[in-house]
């Protein structure tokens, strides 16, 4: 065995992924169920908002094009209820509403753009393996 294979077979224990998931365990796989949240269409492009600073509830609808309030709204209270989203009520009238990442919500943005920077620099080659005929 090379030891970049094993250097990936360390790196993939370390972390504990669970390669390959039983096939009777895969929806409870925590990988898995953490993809399924982010990569909806709404939730990379919120967090990442939020990860810049607090905003009000209008202040993302006017950031985020083509979203409607019912679905922003749906997206937020997902976020809560995930523990990556909090928000804050203040006494004004009327109410105003502020969204911000909790610290777990702050420590998932490393991860993410290490992600994001992977697929920036690996896009064009996969669209070409894509468009290879079969």
């Amino acid at each position: 065995m090379s030891t970049a294979n094993s250097d990936v077979r360390a790196s993939l224990h370390d972390h504990r992924l669970p390669v390959p998931v039983p096939a009777g365990e895969y929806d409870r796989c925590p990988v898995t169920d953490l993809l399924r949240r982010v990569s909806d269409k709404w939730t990379l492009l919120l967090i990442t908002l939020l990860g810049r600073h607090p905003h009000r509830f209008n202040e993302l609808h006017r950031a985020v094009e083509g979203i409607s309030p019912r679905m922003l709204s749906r997206t937020l209270r997902a976020l809560e209820s995930d523990g990556l989203v909090e928000r804050e009520v203040f006494p004004t009238v009327p109410p105003g509403v502020e969204y911000r990442l909790t610290p777990l919500g702050v420590s998932l943005l490393e991860p993410l753009s290490a992600l994001a920077d992977w697929a920036v620099a690996h896009h064009a080659e996969i669209v070409a393996v894509r468009q290879r005929p079969a």
